[in-house]
């Protein structure tokens, strides 16, 4: 079914529908019920605008989102424009939501943008910042791998074609020497694109013999008797590279730039307040989850998980670049021009007026 627009008033009206109807109608997503505004008394609408709407995944790597909503830092930086969300389990299903105007802005992964940055060419929305660091691992059964080497010739998920993790496995796989066809996944060592969600029941079927994946899928893996073998954030300069960006529509944008700055704004308070308080972070993300997925993850989960995520507002705009290197030498992307994928004016505003140091674009910014 095509994409269409859906008006604000709509929304309300979408987020009572199942969760079965919206993905027949392509986006893979859960539009929800408002929260219970906490709007404070004698708070202004910003451009007169009713309400935002906002989009994340419900993982952990997306926790900035999470507890953004539930802590209410969204929702205070906007004043009585009401912030709206959906939720995604794919980054296709997002970019579908952007472009078809159902989410004004959105927390995603670096693949999925460059993808729609890319396919759109280059009209359809901006990086305005970054959100998380980390928080991806190859684990694998121990009793078929032992070591590195030991992964030719074995059975390992990624959750889709072309995804982030997929793309950063094909890389690393070229890097060892071995040859994978990127399309079909078979080669030296066999890629079996599998959702997050089901993974961890493949994994215990022995239909994989390990995966490479974010949080907190990694760490269910590891609840059920996998190890970490490897951990991405190994293979990157200063062990950081961009896991999660902030996208917007490029009209929303130019229309609204004072409601994009208050989405920022609450960004940035979001991450100092988990990086303040840790525990209270996880704690409220984990019933964001609840809300989100229907349950919370198990300690045995949740602890490992967190600790390998670094949260940040720097997008870490080169090793976007290099993630896109990476994709044109697996044969899953033509050469990209990225010039103009990120506008990172109003982040620098928001952290300038914290007294916090700016952010670099690595040359890809709006001219």
């Amino acid at each position: 079914m095509p994409a269409t627009p859906v008006p604000r008033r709509a929304l309300a009206v979408i987020a009572a529908l199942p969760l079965l109807a919206l993905a027949a109608c392509g986006y893979g997503s859960q539009a929800k019920d408002d929260d219970t505004v906490r709007i404070a008394a004698g708070a202004k609408k910003i451009d007169g605008l009713d309400s935002v709407r906002i989009g994340y995944f419900g993982n952990l790597t997306h926790a900035t989102a999470l507890v953004g909503r539930q802590q209410g830092f969204f929702q205070k930086q906007l004043g009585a424009t009401v912030a709206q969300y959906a939720t995604f389990n794919a980054g296709p299903s997002e970019i579908e939501a952007l472009n078809s105007k159902s989410i004004d802005i959105g927390w995603i992964g670096p693949s999925p943008a460059i993808n729609g940055y890319v396919k759109a060419h280059g009209k359809n929305l901006r990086i305005i910042g970054g959100s998380a660091s980390g928080g991806v691992k190859l684990v694998v059964n121990p009793e078929k791998i032992s070591s590195l080497k030991d992964v030719k010739g074995k059975k390992i998920a990624t959750p889709q074609l072309g995804n982030t993790q997929d793309v950063a496995f094909l890389n690393w796989a070229a890097e060892q020497g071995w040859t994978v066809d990127a399309q079909s996944g078979k080669g030296d060592v066999s890629v079996v694109r599998t959702d997050n969600k089901v993974t961890p029941d493949a994994y215990k079927s022995g239909s994989i013999d390990g995966a490479w994946v974010p949080e907190p899928t990694a760490s269910k893996l590891v609840s059920e008797g996998a190890k970490v073998l490897l951990d991405e954030s190994g293979l990157w300069p200063d062990e950081k590279f961009v896991i999660t960006n902030i996208i917007v529509r490029q009209d929303f944008l130019k229309e609204h730039p004072d409601v994009v700055e208050a989405v920022l704004r609450a960004s940035v308070a979001a991450n100092e307040w988990i990086n303040a308080h840790p525990e209270q972070a996880k704690a409220a993300a984990n019933e964001q989850l609840a809300a989100d997925t229907g349950k919370p993850l198990p300690a045995d989960v949740i602890d490992p998980a967190w600790k390998s995520i670094a949260f940040l507002d720097d997008p870490l705009a080169a090793t976007l670049e290099a993630q896109a290197g990476h994709a044109v030498k697996a044969g899953l992307l033509e050469q990209p021009d990225l010039t103009g994928i990120y506008d990172l004016t109003l982040l620098n505003k928001v952290l300038t007026a914290r007294g916090e140091a700016t952010v670099d674009d690595a040359g890809l910014g709006v001219r």
